[in-house]
């Protein structure tokens, strides 16, 4: 189950899904030329998650995208915000 976080706005409810990413450079490829649209990860809780390739392209680098990142959803499963825990690797 996803951590549920308020985080004050009325009852707005925020789900946040911790996961790593380990892309080359050339797999990421496909999603850059949107031939694959969706990156599709298995949480450290077990459960998958889906979300549009497109949030990962601040994260590429001449080494492709490796990782733990955070997704944070709102209560309508909408993606508010991707984060990488560890930038520096």
């Amino acid at each position: 189950m996803p951590s549920r976080v308020n985080f004050g706005f009325g009852n707005e409810h925020m789900s946040r899904y911790e996961f790593q990413l380990h892309i080359s450079s050339e797999a990421y490829l496909d999603y850059y030329r949107g031939t694959i649209r969706h990156v599709v990860a298995r949480c450290a809780s077990g459960q998958t998650v889906q979300f549009p390739a497109s949030l990962l392209q601040r994260f590429v680098t001449a080494e492709g995208i490796h990782g733990t990142f955070v997704l944070t959803c709102d209560e309508n499963h909408k993606c508010v915000g991707l984060e990488r825990l560890d930038p520096h690797k």
